[in-house]
């Protein structure tokens, strides 16, 4: 039924639906992941140099997303990060910051006429039964030497907020002033939008490179002596800029909570945090470290309680000489304390065989034994809760069949993002008043299926319902909803039309609410009986 649902979508787009002949080969399939109803699949969608979005007028846009955003449902996807502030800008309307150059080519040039790509995509997600985590940049505020600056720009208020690093501007993560920019432009999106977490990546000092130093001396000379630290250490100026940027994760995080609890924090660190040549309890890598060239003392935040979800970047190949995936993947299932959620960051291209049958463009139809090893581990981990794939457009263009492969033998079935129960772990109630009733339109006769939203408890009402699920089950089937083959789908509001159906068939629907953090509430059961006239 999902593949009808999409067949109607793409005719509602007016392109083309294309069938594709299965390969007779048979395709090898991962391991199912431990819980069979939750886990975690998300895709990043980056912004940032991208022309996509800006050779398309806002109409046109509306259309690709929600066409990316099914494509990315139908392959099996329960989350979306997408890159809302690349550079010190917005893919919104932002009260703070001006329009990205990258959705309309010039920065603080609004889109004409204006609309809010981030609530058009929340909407999209939802409507799916997707989350949205709103991506964002910290202090990366223009990754090009010529800084054409909208007039808005903070750069223009506060030039002494800023550090230019090979050629690039930052703002600088020591000065108070810039961690409480950054946390207005957090708190700003989550008040205003129903965004499911707020996501930063790796980038927090910028990478080091040789021979360029990140001018912050003047600040650590300032703040250093109050912060505890000694003004004239090269130690402790290392210590200065950790400390710096634990203050603003701390911050952020307890800004979320009190704004909106459901929201998470999650972070994708590069996915060394440090060498056992540099700590003793480090992975046996050799690479880039967070807590030593970065300043993100990752464990820290998991420890703490300060962030929901990590997801380092394990993009590296099995039995890579300077950082093995599994090596990795098996050192951060060991660190990383529970309730802090893990996922693991694959990457799609460096998954791949290789020139499978000496093809000029390897597909994974052909050869995946990568692939389905990176994903096995992961999931043969019961620490590790799902996985992440850089990156969106590559499953969007199906590039070396991975649409085709992760649907066939990674995603079978749609399943639950996991649900934060260390947040609040009571569960809606049972839906009101489910019936149906046949409708027609045109020549097609459908079930007209509806409810009304649980009772909610005077401690849950700031916590709305997100979604429903629906399972369908004809006569013979088990009625088991741990069993997600029979999930049959996901909707904002109570009700759907089921026009699927077949005279003096019976069907029986289940229906579930899913909250905020992804509890899934008591069932509710009714079967019908099909007599069309």
């Amino acid at each position: 039924m999902k593949k009808y649902f999409f067949v109607l979508f793409m005719l509602a787009l007016g392109l083309s639906v294309i069938s594709c002949k299965t390969s007779s080969k048979v395709v090898e399939t991962a391991v199912e992941q431990r819980d069979a109803k939750h886990e975690f699949r998300g895709a990043w969608v980056q912004t940032a140099w991208q022309d996509r979005y800006q050779n398309k007028n806002p109409e046109q846009c509306r259309r690709y997303l929600q066409q990316l955003v099914e494509t990315l449902y139908q392959t099996g996807f329960n989350a979306i990060i997408f890159q809302v502030r690349p550079e010190g800008d917005a893919f919104y309307q932002s009260k703070y910051e001006p329009w990205s150059r990258f959705l309309t080519g010039v920065q603080g040039k609004a889109p004409s006429p204006v609309w809010d790509p981030m609530e058009y995509l929340i909407q999209l997600c939802h409507e799916r039964g997707m989350e949205f985590h709103a991506w964002i940049n910290p202090y990366r505020m223009y990754m090009s030497k010529n800084f054409n600056l909208a007039s808005n720009h903070l750069y223009h208020q506060h030039p002494e907020y800023f550090v230019v690093f090979d050629d690039r501007l930052y703002l600088n993560p020591g000065l108070p002033e810039c961690r409480a920019w950054i946390r207005s432009v957090v708190n700003d999106i989550v008040s205003r939008y129903d965004v499911d977490a707020i996501h930063m990546d790796d980038y927090f000092y910028p990478y080091p490179v040789a021979g360029k130093e990140f001018n912050d001396i003047a600040t650590f000379q300032a703040y250093a002596p109050q912060m505890g630290f000694n003004p004239t250490s090269r130690a402790d100026l290392a210590n200065f800029r950790r400390r710096s940027v634990n203050i603003l994760i701390k911050s952020v995080h307890e800004d979320i909570r009190a704004i909106k609890p459901w929201v998470r924090f999650g972070i994708s660190p590069f996915g060394i945090y440090r060498n056992q040549k540099s700590w003793e309890g480090g992975s046996n890598t050799n690479g880039t470290q967070c807590y030593d060239d970065l300043y993100a003392d990752v464990l820290l935040w998991a420890q703490s309680g300060w962030i929901d979800y990590v997801i380092p970047q394990l993009y590296w190949e099995i039995g890579h000489k300077a950082a093995d995936y599994n090596t990795l993947c098996t050192w951060w299932a060991k660190n990383i304390p529970a309730p802090c959620q893990l996922y693991i960051g694959q990457s799609i291209e460096r998954s791949l065989d290789g020139a499978a049958n000496n093809a000029s463009t390897p597909s994974l139809l052909n050869g995946s034994k990568n692939f389905l090893s990176k994903i096995n581990q992961a999931r043969g981990d019961k620490n590790v809760k799902g996985n992440c794939f850089w990156y969106a457009y590559q499953v969007e263009d199906n590039q070396f069949s991975v649409r085709d492969f992760m649907k066939q033998s990674v995603f079978p079935n749609h399943v639950m993002p996991p649900a934060y129960s260390n947040l609040d772990d009571d569960a809606p109630d049972k839906v009101k008043d489910l019936d149906g009733t046949l409708v027609r339109s045109g020549d097609k006769v459908g079930l007209f299926l509806k409810w009304s939203a649980p009772k909610v408890d005077k401690k849950d009402e700031n916590d709305p319902i997100l979604y429903y699920n629906v399972y369908r089950f004809v006569k013979g089937e088990m009625v088991n909803t741990r069993n997600m083959e029979h999930l049959y789908l996901q909707v904002s509001k109570p009700e759907f039309i089921d026009y699927d159906i077949s005279n003096a068939s019976k069907y029986t629907y289940v229906v579930t609410a899913v909250d905020h953090y992804n509890n899934e509430g008591k069932t509710a059961k009714k079967t019908f009986k099909i007599k069309l006239k």
